[in-house]
């Protein structure tokens, strides 16, 4: 494989721009051959990384080259390869994944929440890292899940875990109108907001059911947002997101615009601009609200706001 090179020389002041560089190339996961000189695999993303970076350090009076060469031998190969084993950095958050635990057992659930997502952007950070996906990776994905879903327990019983499958199939919305939808009772914003998606876009006149159990879900009902149910998680998807997907909606900006909103609220991920207000808001809205009807009904005027907004915005 090749790999690129980044050399560069920054000015002696202001200090400003040596902070900012090195702190682009920690955040970049790129090994030192020595001072000056950095390496990432020849990719594209990377390729973008080192000329955005390499153009800072011009425009602050630095010089900066980058290079792109292949090791001389497997020796040298395998020397570039280890300055990017993660092990440390992955056994780190493990540990810290333990720590958090325990602090979460009698934290808020807003708190704990926070503290979740926070935790999910910075294990994202350090996976968009792992450029040659150590098995690490894989266990601290494991061990960051299994607190996840630990924590939803206790917070939101019955919580879907996701399932795993190829592709979400594309289904006619005539098939599924004047029908009676179920979903776990006292919703948070997943539920809230695929209730909304389901009135709005998809069944005028459907029907919601709150379930008490899920064991004991209506016959000839359609179910959401629970294990076993007929619309829930899927490869990573938040059930807002299967729905539009399953529906054809997934290609409109603004659901799409919802859907990271509620996905970040709902299981973290990406920061959203939108997520900050809605969460807010929701919470407001079941502090409000002990009938969940009553809940459903002030939540819509909220996610329609929300829609008419981001459409004007795009």
């Amino acid at each position: 494989m090749k790999w690129l090179g980044l050399i560069v020389t920054l000015p002696t002041t202001p200090g400003a721009v040596r902070v900012r560089t090195w702190r682009a190339l920690k955040a970049s996961g790129c090994g030192a051959l020595r001072d000056g000189v950095y390496l990432l695999p020849d990719r594209a993303e990377c390729a973008q990384v080192f000329a955005e970076l390499a153009k800072a350090v011009r425009e602050a009076d630095g010089e900066a080259t980058v290079l792109e060469f292949a090791a001389r031998d497997a020796a040298q190969q395998q020397q570039f390869v280890a300055l990017f084993d993660r092990s440390a950095d992955f056994k780190a958050f493990e540990a810290e994944l333990a720590q958090q635990r325990r602090a979460l057992r009698s934290a808020s659930e807003v708190a704990g929440r926070r503290t979740l997502r926070s935790l999910a952007q910075r294990f994202d950070a350090l996976r968009s890292i792992d450029y040659f996906e150590s098995d690490h990776g894989a266990k601290t994905a494991a061990a960051l899940e299994a607190l996840r879903l630990e924590c939803e327990a206790r917070w939101s019983p019955g919580e879907p875990t996701g399932r795993q499958q190829a592709g979400i199939a594309r289904l006619d919305p005539a098939q599924y109108r004047a029908r009676v939808w179920a979903t776990r009772r006292r919703p948070w914003v997943d539920r809230l907001a695929s209730a909304w998606l389901i009135r709005r876009f998809i069944d005028p006149s459907a029907r919601i059911v709150w379930l008490k159990s899920i064991a004991r879900l209506p016959k000839g009902a359609l179910g959401f947002d629970f294990d076993g149910a007929a619309f829930t998680h899927v490869d990573g998807k938040v059930t807002f997101e299967v729905i539009a997907a399953s529906f054809g909606l997934d290609n409109d900006d603004a659901l799409r615009k919802i859907g990271d909103a509620v996905h970040y609220i709902d299981v973290g991920g990406a920061a959203s601009d939108e997520a900050a207000g809605l969460e807010a808001m929701v919470r407001g809205l079941q502090a409000q609200h002990a009938d969940d009807d009553a809940l459903l009904a002030a939540a819509v005027s909220v996610f329609d706001s929300l829609y008419a907004g981001l459409r004007g915005a795009t």
